[in-house]
């Protein structure tokens, strides 16, 4: 019924510039602008970023970023000015990532865009 190739996905922000200087500027991602919305390039897929005057941020992450090192990945967040956020529940270590042991999931660390929507850095392990 639906051609998954054409598929994308969004999210909502309050201030479409405020994301774009944190997408592009900060995390250094490829973007544009469209219609008064941003697009993030994210390897063959786009997701479009709109703006929401009431936005609520999202209670669960909304991007994954998968990268072959975590640590480096945290550490250039942190160089950036990025901070990462601990939950509840989860063992995080001096650098605020919840390691597995290779039998629940990969490693992984949340952080937040400038809206308040959640997103991860994780590592397959």
């Amino acid at each position: 019924m639906f051609d998954a190739s054409i598929a994308f996905h969004g999210l909502a922000v309050p201030d479409v510039e405020a994301a774009r200087a944190f997408y592009a500027d900060t995390l250094g991602l490829p973007t544009s602008e469209e219609m008064g919305m941003l697009v993030l390039h994210l390897g063959s897929q786009n997701t479009i970023v709109y703006p929401k005057p009431d936005h609520v941020p999202a209670t669960y992450t909304v991007l994954n970023f998968p990268v072959p090192d975590i640590d480096a990945a945290v550490d250039e967040l942190a160089a950036r000015g990025v901070e990462l956020v601990r939950y509840d529940g989860f063992e995080h270590d001096a650098k605020g990532i919840v390691r597995s042991d290779g039998t629940r999931g990969p490693h992984i660390a949340w952080f937040t865009d400038p809206a308040g929507n959640v997103h991860a850095v994780m590592q397959d392990v």
